[in-house]
């Protein structure tokens, strides 16, 4: 099917909502510039969108402002109204942190009159900072929001069940596992993206220098030399890699210039693009609580994550200082076990060998997929082992698992009052996963999908188009 003929899914609301971020989101890459300033979107952005077994193209619209018909405002509304048009649903999304402000209710009067369908999006609803406007969104009138952070991925399952009725899915048939295809296609190859991250002065640029065997970079003593995230091919052993060097990340509060704010986006900029991040500590410093913050920010945007720990061959007291910050990270990074630890020194290279089959295993796993029948296997293994709980007394019945995309693996679990698991269950068979599998130390991504009832009511506070 071509991106033409898919239903057409539109973003709109307000400015400085985070349309762009949840457009990029959708897409799977950096295609809408996002930036705090309001109105950075002008024209309407089209790409083809992927939610797990959805298939759409998705429209990032202009913020919505109240405007002159031939002022740049005004026409930037023009966009947004024929991209409303052309939708089979409009997902109207508003700031939960900032609150519903008089443009966000102006604009959903405006869309009602439009006639298509509406879903209410709350972003940046993670955390308490966004209850008070979950709780304010009830006034427009339009149903129970959809709560989302578009930025760290989070409620991408529940807005792909509010689609599901606009949005045909190609759904994979419930069939006996025998049946299935021995293996999956494989995922394309090509050079090891490879970033580079840590705290300022952690030896990041001197690593890299290491690896290619030239002072291919600026170091010195200073904290903070480098500024952009410099990109360098590089072969290793008959691997490419593209290695990336990026600026050090400090606390966020610490940071008060523009410069170093652009840097720190560049940086995160880096991450999203790369396959396997290298956290780089520094050995003399030992784990702080900013190297938890970057770690978690590397898995939450679905990175295959490797640990060094710089500047081994200064370090003092080397093995009490490793198990130290082998438990510190079990404990900091709960939701992920047995991310790999390598101890190194960039200046001397010794471990670098090491660091290396770190990354290219972490790669390995982070890029796998799991045959059906075996991935069903393990699946009827770890019901047997603790069965769904009976929810007001009721047992839930989980019916099969496919994997729906790779790197990160991503897993989609099929049954019936699935809504009602508890965390825990999804947490262990999560865990069971890594186990049983081989996915130790790379972030899984799990969801779950209920049987589709063709006789239940359309959802409330949705308008149909007419």
């Amino acid at each position: 099917m071509s991106s033409e003929s898919m239903p057409r899914v539109a973003i709109v609301g307000r400015p400085n909502v985070g349309k762009s971020t949840l457009f990029n989101r959708l897409v799977g890459r950096k295609l809408a510039l996002v930036d705090d300033t309001p109105g950075v979107t002008r024209d309407r952005r089209e790409g083809l969108a992927r939610l797990f077994d959805l298939k759409f193209t998705v429209v990032d619209t202009a913020g919505f402002e109240d405007a002159d018909a031939a002022s740049l405002a005004g026409r930037m509304r023009q966009q947004t109204d024929a991209a409303v048009g052309d939708a089979v649903v409009a997902l109207l999304v508003f700031d939960a942190r900032a609150g519903v402000t008089p443009l966000d209710k102006h604009f959903a009067d405006w869309l009602r009159r439009r006639g298509t369908p509406l879903i209410l999006v709350a972003n940046k609803a993670e955390g308490r900072a966004g209850e008070l406007g979950v709780a304010e969104s009830y006034a427009l009138g339009l149903g129970d929001p959809v709560q989302i952070s578009a930025e760290h991925g989070e409620g991408m399952a529940d807005l792909y069940e509010v689609l599901m009725p606009f949005v045909d899915a190609e759904l994979p048939e419930p069939v006996d596992v025998d049946d299935l295809p021995a293996e999956m296609p494989d995922v394309p190859e090509g050079p090891m993206k490879m970033a580079i991250v840590g705290r300022p002065n952690a030896g990041k640029s001197t690593l890299i220098n290491t690896l290619l065997g030239e002072q291919r970079l600026v170091v010195g003593p200073e904290a903070g030399i480098t500024r952009d995230s410099i990109a360098i091919p590089w072969d290793y052993h008959g691997l490419p890699v593209r290695l990336v060097d990026t600026a050090g990340l400090r606390k966020r509060a610490k940071v008060s210039d523009k410069l170093e704010r652009m840097s720190a986006a560049d940086t995160k900029l880096a991450v999203d693009f790369a396959e396997v991040v290298v956290l780089l500590l520094d050995a003399t410093l030992g784990l702080e609580a900013q190297d938890l913050r970057i770690a978690d920010m590397v898995l939450s945007e679905g990175r295959a994550l490797v640990i060094a720990l710089n500047k081994w061959d200064v370090a003092h007291d080397q093995s009490s200082l490793f198990q130290g910050v082998r438990k510190a990270l079990d404990d900091g990074l709960s939701q992920i076990r047995g991310v790999p630890l390598v101890a190194i020194s960039g200046q001397t290279g010794k471990g670098l060998d090491l660091l290396m089959k770190a990354t290219t295993e972490a790669r390995e796993k982070w890029s796998r997929r799991v045959p059906t029948a075996g991935l069903n296997r393990w699946f009827e293994s770890a019901l047997d082992r603790n069965p769904p709980p009976a929810a007001g007394g009721t047992r839930i019945k989980l019916r099969y698992v496919t994997q729906v995309a790779a790197r990160p693996p991503t897993f989609l679990i099929f049954g019936n009052r699935t809504e009602d698991l508890p965390a825990s269950y999804g947490r262990y068979l999560v865990n069971s996963l890594r186990d049983d599998l081989d996915f130790e130390g790379v972030p899984i991504r799990l969801s779950f999908r209920g049987s589709k009832n063709p006789f239940k009511a359309p959802p409330r506070g949705r308008n149909e188009k007419r």
